[in-house]
């Protein structure tokens, strides 16, 4: 993020996403306002809870309650940024100053507008988001699908009690990219990744991007990918991605093709329904070129 915004002066940069137990919210509050400062405030911090195999598996650190540590680490983060108060915080996975075991006695409260986004598409956290962040990052958003989101979002617009709603809430969907003139092959990277995401992330009932496909209307899909991932045939759960999900969640085929799909996200972008598009994927400049000339 430091790297593009060095090298930037209009774009907007963010952490999309880091994960939560791998930094204390002290230490993710300090880079986002030390990078938010040197760009001239283009930078968005995103954060999510990442799963439990990364966090206790390679972290090892306690997974936990997701939507509570969510909720305590944007807590903490905008009191810092607050700079109001010294910090002080009693929470189920943040205390601080700490005073639990093996704790010296020393620590004191200190004292330090940032944004931050959550990774979410499960029901529950993208309310949560609503109530409690700025923004969030959906990964494999369909434009023409936002009743997915909406409910959601409005129960948790109702929590905070200001009047708050997509006015002052930014919807920054992942979006793939893959540009080739063979639309087959334009496909293929796409569906290797989310044959990954939706058949072997997580555990077989416990997969966040599995229940988000059948959400999407694609129940049967998503179980056969699921059975050929944990099973081993990588290939079958790739080629049982369907053709028609990967053309409505990414920008797929030719120059023109992606013009056009790109007309759909701008028809979201003025109910402001999406506000950012994160493209991703190995994208060429060439690539870039034409996502930039169609959206800026």
């Amino acid at each position: 993020a430091a790297w593009i915004l060095a090298r930037t002066t209009r774009i907007k940069v963010g952490t999309a996403i880091i994960q939560m137990p791998a930094r204390t919210p002290a230490m993710a509050a300090m880079t986002a306002m030390t990078l938010d400062a040197l760009s001239g405030g283009r930078f968005i911090l995103g954060i999510g809870p990442s799963g439990p195999q990364v966090i206790e598996g390679w972290h090892g650190e306690r997974y936990g309650k997701p939507l509570q540590r969510t909720r305590e680490y944007i807590d903490i983060i905008r009191k810092i940024l607050a700079r109001q108060e010294p910090l002080t915080y009693q929470g189920e996975h943040y205390q601080i100053p700490y005073a639990g075991p093996g704790a010296t006695g020393l620590g004191k409260p200190l004292k330090s507008i940032m944004h931050g986004y959550t990774a979410t598409i499960a029901p529950a956290s993208i309310r949560n988001s609503a109530e409690v962040a700025d923004g969030m990052f959906p990964i494999y958003m369909n434009p023409e699908r936002f009743d997915i989101f909406e409910s959601h979002l409005n129960e948790g617009f109702a929590k905070t009690g200001n009047n708050k709603s997509l006015k002052t809430y930014d919807m920054c969907p992942f979006v793939p990219v893959s540009m080739h003139d063979d639309l087959e092959k334009a496909r293929l990277p796409i569906k290797q990744n989310m044959a990954l995401y939706i058949g072997g992330m997580g555990a077989r009932e416990k997969n966040f991007y599995n229940d988000y496909a059948k959400r999407l209307g694609y129940a049967d899909a998503a179980k056969k990918i699921q059975d050929a991932f944990l099973g081993g045939r990588k290939a079958e759960a790739v080629a049982a991605v369907p053709d028609a999900l990967v053309d409505e969640i990414a920008l797929v085929g030719s120059a023109a093709r992606i013009r056009d799909r790109l007309q759909a996200w701008k028809a979201a972008g003025k109910k402001r329904q999406v506000d950012s598009l994160l493209v991703s994927g190995n994208q060429s400049v060439e690539t870039l070129r034409v996502i930039a000339e169609a959206v800026l």
